[in-house]
């Protein structure tokens, strides 16, 4: 008799928890015998994602699947395997003069995770998504098949397989390109807006940066709503950095990261304590605008720096809910989203803005469009079902998306875009429960 894989698993935000059996295999042919073997599947990478995207019936992790298959250092292209983090990557590339084209706000995804979410960082209006830097994936099919999906080869199953959230199949390997640096350095600038007006119109003023994006503060009303920092970067040439940074421009010193040893009570998260870290850090910025040099970890993944954070929001775990809002509309419906969390009291303790740029036609399973973006985390209690349906109220009125990455409780339509996903083999719990709320 078969060992039973059943176990409780969860995603980053502790929310929803269950228990299905998982797996994992770094042998090509143990991985089509689990496909085969089963009626559902689903891929799951490190499970940093927030909701039930990547759990299923029948899990097959890829944790093992974390080897490197070459490095084109002259022309700055990587092949490896799916499960590779992009830390991974990172401390390849880094001191060798590339980084990464496309990063999410946290280095420990995988690289299959980054494909099948086809992930957004905070250049998303001038270099776009993850997707347009990879060159090709290798994907195991509904009946164990392997084949090489890239825009020339298995076009159909590539264009599907992006941003199609692991439903087209599992992905093996992938191949893709970085980008050049001079040094392991950002120039930014940090600069206080008073209100949504002001931080919009930064926005606009910002586009020619590589990097923007912006905090904001979601429980202010009236004519503070929207009250903000926008922080924009370049990657910093070896010339321009101060003397102590140029030493070793693409070494950063190793730090000492802070943990959270256990899950913080239920009380401790609230409108209060929310409002008073929001004024903090806020205030901490005594100077409308701030220019400085900071390393590539502090302005790309400032939350990683504390190990197990999530355990902030308590045991009961926390969404984290992201739209997008058409350009156009964007400055209405956001105002709309944030009033609506400010009557509602139920804080986010982190809110950050985003300008999307154009969206990629031919990646028609992505969550971008021309627009803003708003990520909100929420912790779970009973106040939240209510909200959630508020925002996707929202949401829908002004046209815009929810991102599936981050879902785990939305009932509307407006999250069922994706297209071209054929197979019964590939089933996750988010896309069940989906089409069971659109019956």
């Amino acid at each position: 008799m078969k060992p039973n894989f059943i176990q409780k698993v969860t995603n980053w935000g502790n929310f929803p928890i269950v228990e299905k059996e998982m797996k994992s295999e770094d042998s090509f042919k143990k991985i089509k015998e689990f496909v085969l073997n089963h009626n559902e599947v689903i891929a799951r990478g490190n499970g940093r994602c927030y909701g039930d995207a990547s759990l299923g019936e029948h899990i097959f992790s890829t944790k093992k699947l974390n080897k490197f298959i070459s490095f084109d250092r002259l022309n700055g292209i990587i092949e490896c395997e799916s499960g590779v983090l992009l830390s991974d990557v990172l401390e390849i590339a880094v001191p060798q003069g590339y980084f990464l084209y496309v990063t999410p706000g946290t280095k420990f995804v995988t690289i299959g995770g980054a494909i099948a979410s086809d992930v957004h960082g905070k250049n998303h209006h001038s270099e776009g998504c993850f997707s347009e830097y990879v060159i090709e994936f290798k994907l195991m099919t509904e009946n164990g098949e392997i084949i090489t999906c890239s825009r020339e080869s298995n076009a159909d199953k590539f264009w599907a397989t992006i941003g199609g959230m692991g439903l087209t199949g599992i992905i093996l390997t992938a191949k893709f390109k970085l980008k050049n640096i001079e040094s392991a350095y950002i120039r930014q600038e940090s600069i206080k807006a008073e209100n949504l007006d002001e931080i919009f119109k930064l926005f606009e003023e910002s586009e020619s940066w590589t990097y923007t994006v912006a905090w904001i503060d979601c429980l202010q009303k009236g004519k503070n709503i929207g009250r903000s920092i926008l922080m924009r970067g370049e990657h910093a040439f070896q010339h321009e950095l101060p003397e102590n940074m140029k030493k070793t421009p693409l070494r950063l010193k190793k730090k000492i990261q802070p943990t959270v040893p256990f899950y913080f009570p239920g009380f401790v998260l609230n409108a209060l304590t929310v409002k008073i870290f929001n004024l903090l850090y806020y205030k901490k910025q005594s100077k409308k605008e701030v220019k400085n040099f900071i390393d590539y970890e502090t302005f790309f993944y400032p939350l990683d720096f504390v190990t197990d954070w999530n355990k902030i929001y308590g045991k009961s775990g926390f969404i984290q809910y992201q739209m997008v809002i058409p350009k156009e509309s964007g400055r209405e419906g956001m105002k709309k989203i944030l009033e609506t969390i400010a009557n509602n009291k139920n804080a986010s303790f982190l809110a950050v803005l985003k300008l999307f740029g154009k969206d990629n036609k031919e990646a028609y399973n992505s969550f971008p469009i021309e627009g803003y973006t708003l990520a909100l985390d929420f912790k779970v209690n009973s106040k939240l079902k209510k909200l959630v349906e508020e925002l996707d109220n929202i949401v829908q009125e002004f046209d815009g998306r929810i991102y599936l990455t981050k879902d785990s409780m939305s009932k509307s339509s407006l999250t069922n875009y994706l297209k071209n996903i054929q197979s019964p083999k590939f089933v996750s719990l988010q896309h069940k429960r989906i089409i069971n709320n659109n019956e």
